[in-house]
């Protein structure tokens, strides 16, 4: 009976509170929204440049703009300052993109049917540190106006149908560390002005240019670049780049395939800490220097398609790489290949 009356007394407070939960729920929330309206409504005209019906169902002013696909808010401001998109769309690169004054980080990545030329209009965009638009359907000119973007770290533009010369005035941005172009269409020379403005203690640049058709030689000016990676593979180009190399040089990454270059290889001396060195299909001739098996971190290794002679070193790492690394020179021998007569 005890417990029947403890059950009496408390069903009304259990009442109350659903009765609570309740009435609350129809209460209008006093929750405010992170998103800026004006991010908000350039977001909203982005997604209209894009031909399907609705391409990002989450874009609606039902949700918080900071809570669209996509798309990240500073958590103190609300305002926009990344916007990450891979997805199957049609259309324009959308010009209402440089209605997001404050965005940082902007990437169109393997959105196969985007197209035409980067709107100028993304010159607004003063604070934008990292523009990836790649694998897509970009063609003409690299513009030059991407220069009036001030803060810019890393341009990857890979993976499209760009075509004509990269412009020099790339050079110009004082913070430019990254620059991949590969898989393009690009002409013309490697301008001299790439990375001259940038502290050589301080900064290591990466820059990827493979599968285009450069011309020319390496700028000499890049002797005085400490690159952490360097990929000019698949072009053209000509000429002596052995001031790539060196005892002192930073680079974990040096590929040359698969162009036209000439120079002695017996008087390189290659940096401590290469990862990879693919030098192969060229007309590289001499002989392997012997310092290359002092190369501790050394993974990838080719020099075959060339014009060496001479007998392959032994030790370190380079006895890890099968004869397909040496094959097709002009008189290499030793292990992996046959012995030396």
């Amino acid at each position: 009976m005890a417990a029947t009356t403890t059950t009496i007394k408390t069903l009304p407070c259990f009442l109350s509170l659903i009765f609570l939960l309740i009435f609350t729920s129809f209460l209008p929330s006093t929750t405010s929204k992170l998103c800026n309206k004006h991010d908000q409504k350039a977001l909203l005209a982005l997604k209209t440049s894009f031909n399907h019906s609705d391409p990002f169902p989450t874009w609606t002013p039902i949700f918080d703009c900071c809570d669209w696909y996509g798309v990240t808010c500073n958590q103190t401001t609300g305002r926009v300052y990344s916007l990450d998109l891979t997805t199957d769309l049609t259309g324009v690169v959308p010009p209402a993109l440089g209605d997001l004054p404050t965005l940082q980080v902007l990437r169109l990545h393997k959105v196969p049917n985007l197209h035409s030329p980067i709107p100028h209009s993304i010159t607004k965009l003063k604070l934008l540190r990292f523009l990836t638009i790649s694998w897509g359907s970009l063609s003409g000119p690299i513009p030059t106006f991407l220069s009036q973007l001030p803060s810019l770290e890393s341009l990857d533009l890979s993976f499209n149908q760009l075509s004509g010369n990269i412009p020099p005035s790339l050079g110009h941005l004082p913070a430019l560390r990254v620059i991949d172009l590969s898989r393009n269409h690009l002409t013309g020379t490697i301008p001299e002005t790439l990375f001259h403005i940038i502290n050589p203690k301080t900064t290591f640049p990466t820059l990827i240019l493979s599968h285009n058709n450069l011309t020319g030689p390496i700028p000499s000016s890049f002797a005085n670049v400490d690159f952490a990676a360097l990929d000019v593979s698949r072009n053209k180009l000509t000429g002596n780049p052995s001031f790539l190399f060196g005892q002192s040089k930073s680079a974990d990454t040096i590929v040359l395939a698969r162009n036209q270059f000439k120079f002695d290889l017996s008087r390189v001396v290659f940096p401590e800490n290469v990862d990879v060195l693919q030098l192969e299909h060229n007309m590289i001739y001499g002989s392997i220097p012997n310092q290359i098996t002092m190369v501790s971190t050394l993974q990838f290794f080719n020099v075959s398609y060339n014009r060496l002679c001479g007998e392959i070193p032994t030790g370190g790492q380079l006895g890890s790489f099968d004869e397909y690394s040496f094959i097709h020179n002009k008189c290499l021998c030793g292990t992996p290949l046959p012995p030396c007569k």
